[in-house]
């Protein structure tokens, strides 16, 4: 176990030090001063060592100050607003991942589930059904069905709003980032109603982002049961007589979920990209409506940061993952390692 985390722990350091790198090279591929496409006019002139790094135009020097700087938390100043980013993007952060919680939550607990239900019912009517549905989802551009959705759902029926997070008349003092917690932990006179607005405007953005990944968890999980269920020892157990729940909860349904996390770590990127479009369509104030913005308006340094810091939210969660199902199910890397 402690060779397992401190394998993981190399990678993901490794990894996020090859990010920064990119990310500070990144700044020499846009036009303009590579100095200031770092860290903005406003921060350097703030800076005596840094306006002093720029004129020498050292690169070695430069990326210690560039790491320095990331530790410390001052990522530069945005081109277009002049503020800090690193406030922004912190501020902005909890609603991007507020909305992939929710999402990953609703596709696990309904995709995970009817996929147990196809793989037990495997080759028939039933699970044939569940697959022409599933490979019909996986085939929606998440875009179209946003679009799709708002155009029936709010346009036409006007059952839930079409934009935003929540509705103006609500005034949230901001602590968590997330909507709902910050609602619960108000002690304001209209907090039912605007808990009940802020689902409102969840469920559209939420469906969007689920749906791609609840089609995939569902597939997944029905051929892992189906494996499971042509394993020797199910059918031994079968054999002995056995209560067919008691297979179920006891051989089933661990050995069938095993897959399952290695998958939700492979999802995050494509959910992540899902929820950022998701955010420009629902004009959800995440980073991923942030960051196109900031591209639109060529900010640099706002487009530096946000990639470094959506890059590193996905190695983190991944690695954290990969970690997790590697502890859990011991056995993965000997299997990989044999086939190799």
């Amino acid at each position: 176990m402690i060779t397992t985390l401190f394998r993981y722990f190399n990678l993901t350091c490794i990894t996020l030090f090859m990010l920064v790198v990119l990310s500070f090279a990144l700044a020499y591929l846009f036009p303009g001063d590579s100095t200031l496409n770092l860290f903005g006019a406003e921060f350097i002139q703030d800076q005596p060592t840094l306006m002093l790094v720029a004129e020498q135009n050292n690169v070695v020097m430069a990326f210690g100050y560039y790491v320095q700087a990331l530790f410390a938390g001052e990522w530069g100043v945005s081109f277009t607003t002049g503020n800090a980013l690193y406030p922004d993007i912190m501020r902005l952060l909890p609603a991007t991942l507020e909305l992939s919680i929710y999402a990953v939550a609703i596709a696990l607990l309904v995709g995970i589930p009817l996929g147990f239900i196809a793989g037990m019912q495997y080759h028939k009517k039933l699970d044939s059904i569940f697959m022409s549905s599933s490979m019909m989802m996986y085939s929606f551009p998440v875009f179209w069905l946003a679009l799709l959705l708002i155009l029936l759902v709010s346009i036409q029926a006007q059952w839930l709003p079409m934009s935003g997070r929540l509705s103006l008349l609500f005034d949230i003092p901001h602590r968590t980032g997330f909507i709902l917690l910050d609602i619960a932990l108000s002690d304001l006179p209209y907090k039912r109603a605007a808990f009940y607005d802020a689902l409102q405007h969840l469920i559209l953005p939420t469906l969007s982002v689920s749906f791609i990944a609840f089609a995939v968890f569902l597939r997944t999980t029905r051929r892992s049961v189906a494996d499971v269920l042509e394993t020797q020892y199910i059918k031994c157990a079968q054999t002995r007589g056995l209560p067919a729940s008691t297979i179920f909860f006891r051989h089933i349904l661990r050995n069938a979920l095993l897959p399952v996390l290695p998958l939700l770590a492979l999802q995050i990127s494509t959910l992540l990209t899902n929820v950022m479009i998701v955010e420009t369509i629902f004009s959800w104030p995440g980073i991923g409506d942030w960051l196109i913005q900031a591209i639109y308006e060529r900010d640099f340094p706002a487009i530096r940061a946000g990639m470094l810091l959506v890059a590193m939210v996905v190695v983190v969660i991944t690695l954290s993952l990969e970690c997790l199902s590697q502890l859990i199910d011991p056995t993965r890397d000997r299997f990989a390692y044999a086939r190799h």
